[in-house]
């Protein structure tokens, strides 16, 4: 039976005291793959800033597990943030970028050890990057760029690596090979991808979660087009793309309790 690895209990997070997500409980498992879907709003970026520890809690309370499943302060996490987060003018290389994943395992004044350089050379094998080490980020394509800052997130040999929307690196020749590397990372840790292509996660993913100002499980991806609609409160759409179907939120307005002005949702693939 796989181990938690991560307990979130009655969770209510937000900014300013306005709550974005209330009464989230979730379980993460050793070696999981979990797709968080919901519509722009929901509060999907809100619950990974408190997972990651980025953001404090309102109320309620996130565990982390270790072996023997007593608590611990923290997580061994890699993240991959959303493309629109990263600073493509910063003066930096493919090596640095991946390398600076193992800053947590250095004291501020030591250099990095050879072992950690040659840990990076088998990372950009990995992540097939070979000769463009030295390369600048503003240089790289959406996908090396991709690639590049997944290596980072997983130099460290984290329990969980967390993807924010990583199909906003708008390269798809490079997305088949992606959800390859996932594949081969899940082997060694837990994976948690948030993302609104809704067909995409449901092919790839192994538990799946809705997020909508609360949180609905799904312990399988055996989901039906009434469960998409009923926690996401809008109409869900059923597209055929080859041999794989593909679902997608229609476009439509709803409103939130909290909020009188209707909200537009504009989702697509």
């Amino acid at each position: 039976m796989a181990k938690p690895i991560i307990e979130i209990k009655n969770l209510c997070a937000g900014y300013e005291g306005r709550a974005v997500i209330h009464g989230v409980n979730l379980t993460i498992y050793e070696n999981d793959f979990l797709g968080i879907i919901g519509p722009n709003g929901g509060g999907k970026t809100t619950l990974i800033k408190c997972i990651l520890g980025l953001l404090k809690p309102i109320s309620g309370e996130i565990i982390y597990l270790e072996d023997n499943n007593k608590s611990r302060t923290g997580l061994s996490a890699g993240y991959l943030p959303q493309y629109s987060t990263i600073d493509r003018k910063f003066p930096i290389s493919v090596e640095d970028v991946i390398l600076s994943g193992l800053n947590v395992q250095k004291s501020l004044l030591k250099r990095f050890t050879k072992e950690q350089h040659e840990k990076v050379k088998e990372v950009v094998i990995r992540m097939g990057l070979e000769g463009l080490e030295k390369r600048a980020i503003g240089q790289l394509s959406g996908g090396q760029l991709q690639r590049a800052l997944l290596g980072r997130a997983i130099i460290s040999d984290p329990s969980v690596v967390i993807l924010d929307e990583p199909s906003t690196y708008i390269d798809k020749r490079f997305e088949a090979r992606l959800y390859e590397l996932l594949a081969e990372i899940n082997k060694d840790c837990a994976i948690v991808l948030v993302s609104h292509d809704i067909g995409t996660v449901l092919q790839q993913v192994k538990t799946i979660a809705c997020v909508n100002e609360t949180l609905d499980y799904h312990p399988s991806t055996e989901v039906s087009g009434e469960w998409l609609e009923k926690h996401f409160q809008c109409p869900i759409e059923l597209l055929g793309h080859g041999t794989l179907p593909h679902r997608i939120l229609s476009n439509h307005t709803h409103k939130h309790d909290s909020d009188e002005n209707e909200h537009r949702c504009n989702c697509g693939h």
